[in-house]
């Protein structure tokens, strides 16, 4: 057996304790959240006490209500380790220089007053003819056939571009751009067809559209179609690990790896070396996607791209809401919406101290858009938090917000204390003799992550359910069907 040994540097000698047993099924080494970030532009002070203030590093990010994360969470056990609070706000779309409040339902579109009757009856009739598909589908329509008659789609409609589709229900450039960027989450502008890197079908669109829908009063303290974990999006790790720990799985804090084990004979990892010494062997090793695994010349199954993906994100902290009365909310900018040139959509998370992320009085607010290079995706964040915040900071913070207290909230932009905007890579996961997960990627939601877990999960136990129902903790309380917390 030899060692390779992982990189970085050295670290300072510690008293580390000895770890029993030696030996476990499945090592997984690393948090899950490397820092592969580069392009870092900081601006402003973080206002004191800073330590108030908790930063997700892979922002915004949510969970639909109805997604099968939040499912997975009930049926593990882990909702019992970590809360969660609604977007409340909804979301909002910036659409010529304003802010419109989305209108995700029929009593959202009944309510809005910025839509014209003809506007308010086109979308009416399109999310009858969604929800009548989807209804149709759900009962196993597909063998009575399509059409009116069954409520199911065409598949020729189905397959369509999902931005022709909406042209043919006659929307107008403004309601596409609700359907399209702030309900199916289209990240690239569908408008270019041939230059749109990540054109959405019908058939996907529909099928964002029916998880929006069915998580709209899902949990009856939840409103709105979005929830957000307490503290930040580190409790969900720290969730699952706890409901491992129940089962027997070891953590260890503050435990490096210095080395991977290798056997030279059959070319597999077969174990780490920690910083302490000690060697612990495992017949299935799992590495953070950011370590540089030396090649035993094996063959991967990993994908090979010769233009990685790239996410420009941003974290701001700023005074006050970007609307009156309004907490947690969803901000949507359509590409061109910023510039012609803006060909990603940019989505804006603000978020306030009831999720315990920031002192009272102050919000978070989280930017990202997908970009290829570092550049463009920077220039699209700096004019989105242009657009919504004023760069114009007071030397005495109190100061400030006494007097913003004092004016029209409705007129005046929140002022940014602080900001930080940087580009991360997006690191594909790997298969072979040492397995790795993709990092947080560019989507606002965990379905391509939990996907990918799922697939990993396969190549390490082929035979097995992927946490089945009956594997969750035992608690004294298992009521979580109707609550978000």
């Amino acid at each position: 057996m030899a060692d390779a040994p992982a990189t970085g540097g050295g670290f300072p000698a510690q008293d580390y304790p000895t770890i029993d047993p030696t030996s476990f099924d499945v090592v997984l080494c690393g948090t899950g959240l490397p820092d592969p970030y580069s392009e870092v532009e900081t601006s402003g002070a973080v206002p004191e006490p800073s330590r108030r203030f908790t930063a997700d590093l892979v922002g915004p990010r949510l969970l639909y209500c109805a997604d099968e994360a939040v499912d997975l969470l009930l049926r593990s056990g882990g909702s019992h380790h970590v809360e969660f609070k609604s977007v409340e706000g909804g979301t909002l779309l910036y659409w010529d220089g304003d802010l419109y409040p989305v209108p995700d339902s029929r009593q959202a579109i009944f309510k809005d007053t910025t839509l014209q009757l003809r506007e308010k009856n086109l979308l009416f009739r399109f999310f009858k003819l969604v929800q009548a598909h989807i209804a149709a589908s759900a009962a196993g329509a597909a063998a009575a056939g399509e059409g009116e008659a069954s409520g199911r789609l065409p598949d020729e409609d189905l397959d369509l571009p999902f931005v022709e589709f909406l042209k043919r229900q006659n929307l107008s450039p403004k309601m596409r751009a609700v359907v399209l960027y702030a309900i199916a989450m289209a990240d690239y502008d569908q408008d270019g067809v041939e230059s749109c890197e990540r054109l959405l079908t019908t058939r996907e669109g529909v099928k964002t559209i029916a998880l929006y829908s069915s998580s709209i009063g899902r949990f009856a303290n939840a409103e709105g179609a979005f929830i957000y974990p307490m503290y930040g999006h580190g409790e969900l790790p720290q969730a699952f690990c706890r409901c491992a720990a129940v089962k027997g799985a070891l953590y260890v804090l503050r435990m490096p790896a210095t080395a991977l084990l290798v056997d030279e004979e059959k070319k597999r990892y077969v174990g780490i070396r920690l910083a302490s010494g000690q060697d612990i062997l495992c017949q299935q090793l799992i590495l953070d996607p950011s370590y540089e695994i030396p090649s035993l010349d094996m063959p991967s199954d990993a994908p090979v791209s010769n233009l990685p993906r790239k996410v420009a994100r941003g974290i701001c902290i700023i005074s006050s809401s970007v609307r009156q009365d309004t907490s947690n909310v969803l901000v949507v900018f359509p590409p061109k919406s910023l510039e012609e040139e803006q060909i990603t959509a940019v989505r804006v998370l603000q978020l306030s101290s009831n999720l315990a992320v920031c002192p009272p009085g102050m919000f978070m607010a989280y930017l990202s858009t997908p970009c290829t290079d570092a550049f463009t995706g920077k220039k699209c964040i700096s004019k989105a938090i242009d657009a919504l915040f004023s760069t114009k900071v007071s030397n005495d913070l109190e100061d400030h917000l006494e007097k913003n207290s004092e004016e029209n909230k409705e007129s005046v932009k929140p002022t940014l204390l602080w900001s930080c905007v940087y580009v991360q890579e997006i690191i594909q996961g790997t298969s072979g003799t040492a397995l790795s997960c993709p990092i947080p990627d560019e989507n606002m939601d965990y379905r391509s992550i939990l996907e990918s877990t799922k697939m990993l999960f396969t190549d390490i136990c082929p035979n097995e359910e992927f946490l089945p129902r009956n594997s969750a903790p035992k608690y004294a309380s298992d009521n979580d069907s109707d609550s978000a917390e």
